[in-house]
Order: C-alpha cells, then sequence, then structure tokens
C-alpha cells in the first residue's frame, strides 16, 4: 500500500498530495477575507484512478473545518465532492458560476 499524505502550504495557497514520497498532486485556493476560494484540483495522470484526488479534497476540506473557516467550491472536482458528502455542506458552499 502506498504511503499517502497531504500536507497544508499556506504560503503557496496549495495543498499538497505526495504518494510515496514524490508530489502527485495539489489542490490550489485563494484566501478572501471570509472565504477560502477552492480553485483547482490536480492529480497527475499516473497516480489517476486510485482515489487520490478524493483523499486530497477531504484533507482540505477537513482541515478548513477544523480551522473554523468557511469555503466556496469553485472546482468542479470539489463541487462534485461536496455534493456526494454533504457532511462538508455547512463548511463548503458551491458556486454557483463554477
Amino acid at each position: 500500500m502506498a504511503d499517502v499524505t497531504v500536507t497544508h502550504s499556506p504560503q503557496e495557497e496549495r495543498y499538497v498530495l505526495t504518494v510515496d514520497g514524490v508530489q502527485a498532486g495539489y489542490l490550489d485556493y485563494l484566501d478572501e477575507v471570509d472565504v477560502r476560494l477552492l480553485t483547482h484540483t490536480v492529480v497527475d495522470a499516473e497516480y489517476g484512478g486510485n482515489g487520490y484526488a478524493a483523499v486530497l479534497t477531504k484533507a482540505a476540506l477537513d482541515d478548513i473545518r477544523d480551522s473554523g473557516k468557511s469555503a466556496r467550491a469553485v472546482c468542479s472536482y470539489v463541487a462534485d465532492y461536496v455534493t456526494k458528502h454533504p457532511e462538508y455542506g455547512a463548511v463548503v458552499e458551491v458556486a454557483a458560476d463554477r
């Protein structure tokens, strides 16, 4: 089983996914005064199909929830994830213009 981790890099406004020590993807965001805009989720093609985008998104949403912030899903992947996981509905608003 692969060693999968997600780390938060506030200076880059990004959550970074690593698999066995190699960066495999990221979720970008922009912090506004009262909300974190989740803008783009990427998992490198060679890691696709393993559920890593879900792992990355869950870790980011958990971090946002635990920090007491709220978020808006601009990224279509994050919006779809939130739709399928309503437990994040109180934390993440799905942007109408995504």
